[in-house]
């Protein structure tokens, strides 16, 4: 198959999946493994320049409703007819579910079978460890001004429950919430995760915080529980979550769930060694 992934969480799906070699073209954004950095490039992940993916040919086009904007690709590939798939995970499950879906497209049922028996090991795993924790509460930040955090419906919400947390917005029954400052301030959280949608972490500049109205008063602030944590592994939806988990609760709870704990988030050797 002629394969083109137009989101990062979809290119680590077809990654964890082996099929990197069929993959013939990817979004701009597109950065792991390392391998897909030298595959022709279509635009950003918002913008992707159809005419050049039509010319291709593809068998099958990996899309993604995984970041508002992106319906207009799907338009696009229906408008001509060419084949894809759409995938819009919120949860740990979706993100499951998408695996074994994209292995039945793609005659890699088994690799898709195996790698979900690990990663429901490796979930399963977390949720026992954290219930021998005292859960902390935690605020994400997705996006500064306006302040995008998520809610219940998203998978930072299970990864703080199995990492021994809890997202301080877990009772706001959306995906995605836009709240303010004062509001943040007010759940007053034990840490505070700054996770900025497409920027990396050396661009994240977490003394801002400190310059917030009463900020400087929360407890986080206080006991300097301010966490600069990589985008690209909590904010797309893929495999790779799990090495966000398991980053987070070695932060959380250092004592019973360390980062050295000998568990492999990755799931495949062949992979690991391109990272």
């Amino acid at each position: 198959m002629r394969i083109v992934s137009i989101c990062p969480s979809n290119t680590e799906l077809l990654a964890y999946l082996n099929l990197l070699p069929q993959l013939i073209a990817v979004d701009d954004f597109s950065d792991w493994p390392k391998v897909v950095h030298g595959l022709p490039r279509l635009g950003p992940d918002l913008s992707i320049r159809m005419d050049e993916l039509e010319a291709m040919e593809p068998d099958l086009v990996i899309a993604s409703l995984s970041v508002p904007g992106m319906e207009k690709n799907v338009d696009e590939l229906i408008k001509r007819g060419i084949p894809h798939v759409v995938y819009n995970p919120n949860s740990l499950t979706d993100i499951r579910d998408n695996l074994l879906d994209l292995g039945k497209r793609t005659n890699k049922e088994q690799e898709a079978f195996e790698i979900t028996e690990a990663y429901d090991r490796f979930i399963y795993t977390y949720r026992e460890k954290s219930k021998l924790v005292t859960k902390k509460s935690l605020y994400w930040e997705w996006w500064p001004k306006p302040v995008f955090t998520p809610g219940a419906k998203n998978w930072l919400t299970e990864i703080s429950q199995l990492a021994g947390g809890r997202n301080v917005y877990d009772h706001v029954d959306l995906a995605s919430v836009q709240t303010d400052w004062q509001d943040v301030y007010d759940h007053n959280p034990d840490h505070v995760c700054l996770a900025w949608v497409g920027v990396h972490t050396k661009k994240v500049k977490p003394n801002i915080l400190w310059k917030r109205p009463n900020w400087s008063n929360l407890k986080a602030l206080q006991t300097n529980q301010v966490h600069v944590l990589e985008e690209e592994l909590y904010c797309r939806p893929s495999p790779r979550l799990l090495l966000g988990l398991q980053k987070l609760a070695s932060l959380l709870h250092p004592d019973v769930m360390p980062n050295d704990d000998g568990l492999d988030p990755l799931l495949d050797a062949t992979i690991k060694k391109e990272e």
